[in-house]
């Protein structure tokens, strides 16, 4: 159990570190475009190569392969708004306002497929807009020090996120692991090429640049869902979405560490409390799940 606990926390860490790594690259002089485009088709290639190598092949039934291939723009349009939110705002708010993808995935769920939320749901909700306001530091952030541009990108990244784990759990379920993340991630390198399409072919690359898209692509686009697919399905989908709350401390701690960004110590009760109406949430549905088990 300890084994895959680990497994799925070693995803969320890679998650949690990326942007304070893509602004790293900012000052380096490269851009969003090429970040994101890079991350996504070089994870691409990587996927599919694991596909190829993997013994485990579809059972040639017909899959929702376009779908998929849809699905992965989403994640694709929600990698590029995420990095370039941190060009305009701290990354420690950028994974706050990212974070948002709790509630906005259950108010989606009750608009689209007509799931009316949970009263849990409701309150922590509720908690997390609450803690958000600490945690962005909203009560004392003036107008000079914040760009609105900036959180229109996050927001946009956390509304696009959950779109894209909507589809996930819902398309392609019985289509192998590499095979399904290699779908996603060919979608993903395909919109951020077409959105961008202007930049990326008039843009300049280097071996430096291609070593940030390796790098990038083993810790974004690899490792995740390689982890999560493996170590999800032992200990269960209610520890696991506990597990995964790591990506925001975690990506706020880089961003401290290696951008020297400074954390208040409202921000960080901010950060607990969205933390904490995490955890409550997926505990409650843990119990839940247990009693109707039990009948």
């Amino acid at each position: 159990m300890n084994k895959y606990i680990a497994m799925v926390l070693l995803g969320a860490v890679s998650y949690g570190m990326l942007s304070s790594f893509a602004k790293i690259a900012y000052g380096q002089g490269y851009n969003a475009a090429q970040i994101t485009f890079l991350q996504a088709s070089v994870g691409a290639v990587i996927l599919w190569v694991g596909t190829l190598l993997s013994k485990k092949q579809s059972d040639g039934a017909k899959q929702p392969f376009e779908k998929l291939l849809l699905a992965g723009i989403g994640v694709g349009a929600s990698s590029y708004t995420y990095y370039l939110s941190v060009q305009y705002i701290p990354a420690s708010l950028a994974i706050v306002l990212l974070m948002q993808m709790v509630w906005i995935s259950i108010f989606a769920e009750w608009v689209l497929f007509k799931r009316r939320p949970l009263a849990i749901e409701v309150y922590v909700t509720l908690i997390i807009l609450t803690g958000t306001v600490f945690a962005a530091d909203l009560l004392h952030m003036g107008e000079a020090r914040i760009s609105v541009k900036g959180v229109v990108y996050a927001v946009l990244s956390s509304v696009m996120y959950s779109v894209y784990i909507i589809a996930a759990s819902r398309l392609g379920n019985d289509v192998p692991m590499f095979k399904k993340s290699a779908l996603m991630m060919t979608g993903s390198a395909m919109a951020i090429f077409l959105i961008n399409i202007k930049t990326l072919t008039q843009s300049a690359y280097d071996l430096n640049l291609l070593g940030w898209g390796l790098f990038l692509a083993i810790f974004g686009t690899v490792i995740p869902p390689v982890m999560f697919t493996k170590g999800m399905p032992k200990i269960g989908a209610g520890l696991s979405s506990i597990l995964l709350t790591m990506e925001m401390p975690v990506a706020i701690m880089f961003a401290h560490f290696l951008l020297n960004e400074q954390i208040s110590a409202l921000q960080l009760f901010g950060v607990f409390l969205i933390l904490g109406a995490i955890v409550w949430l997926n505990i409650k549905k843990m119990k839940q799940a247990k009693k109707v088990i039990a009948q």
